[in-house]
């Protein structure tokens, strides 16, 4: 009987971090799903009964409220735009990012710390910091009100974490390989397009699916550098949204639980590939 007790303390012992996990990981989940299940919810209501009722399910669901912004062409014409920004951008950060870090870790050149110690600076002025001089530079290249200067942008403040990443896992690969390429005759780019990029898939997926993410939703850019209507993307297209119906804020919660599907469903099916991308980086270094 004596025993009881200690036996018990080794219990609680050995589970109570894990409970605290769990615990933290359940706050997490809920202040990740709420805000979406009130946004599906309000989004099939009346402005009335959103008043009234903004956290229940809806009584009679208004599918109406979608039937109205899907059957807008200027809907499609703001996910057209996104879907080109966020595409151009993709493919860009991963051919740039991907040569950058090839270069710095596998090629040697006088100032090679120094010039990557520089780049990762860029890392402590994000968008918000720089987007002045930035638009200054776009209108001296006679750029603005054009999506291509978004992609720029876009691309240019996503290198610097990016190549940071790939980097590590250019480092992680023996650098045997690279001389058994090179005693077969293999330049230095057959070396990076034939061995080394099949190696770092998961983390070349895992640097897409985020950047793919963070174009999507991309407000400041669009906002500062596109004048167009026929232009805009669907984060500047829900802020005029919301200011022409502010009356209608039901209507206002479909079209912005419609503008978060393409987002929700994407990163459905790439959190394995960011989860292990980023993972295997973390177990390789």
């Amino acid at each position: 009987m004596a025993a009881n007790p200690l036996h018990r303390r080794e219990i609680l012992k050995k589970h109570a971090p894990r409970f605290f996990q769990y615990l933290v990981l359940f706050f997490v989940t809920l202040v990740i799903i709420v805000p979406i299940l009130v946004l599906a919810f309000d989004s099939l209501k009346t402005n009335g009964e959103m008043f009234l009722h903004p956290y229940t399910p809806p009584s009679n669901p208004q599918w109406d409220n979608y039937v109205q912004i899907l059957t807008k062409s200027s809907f499609w014409v703001l996910m057209r735009n996104s879907l080109i920004v966020m595409a151009s951008s993709t493919a860009g950060v991963l051919i740039v990012c991907s040569l950058a870090a090839f270069v710095f870790a596998r090629m040697p050149f006088r100032g090679k710390d120094l010039a990557f110690n520089l780049l990762t600076l860029g890392l402590m002025f994000p968008i918000t910091v720089a987007i002045m001089p930035v638009y200054l530079a776009i209108r001296q290249m006679h750029l603005t009100d054009t999506l291509l200067a978004v992609i720029l942008i876009q691309i240019a403040f996503g290198m610097s974490g990016n190549i940071l990443i790939l980097r590590g896992f250019f480092l992680a690969v023996p650098g045997e390989l690279q001389d058994a390429a090179s005693i077969d005759g293999c330049s230095a780019f057959g070396f990076f397009w034939r061995v080394l990029l099949p190696l770092v898939r998961p983390a070349l997926a895992a640097v897409g699916a985020l950047t793919m993410i963070i174009s999507w939703n991309d407000l400041l850019t669009p906002l500062v550098i596109l004048d167009s209507e026929n232009l805009w993307t669907l984060p500047l297209g829900t802020m005029q949204f919301q200011g022409q119906y502010s009356s209608n804020l039901a209507l206002v919660a479909a079209f912005v639980a419609l503008s978060s599907v393409p987002a929700i469903i994407f990163y459905l099916f790439a959190e394995r590939q960011i989860v292990a991308g980023l993972t295997a980086g973390a177990l390789k270094g």
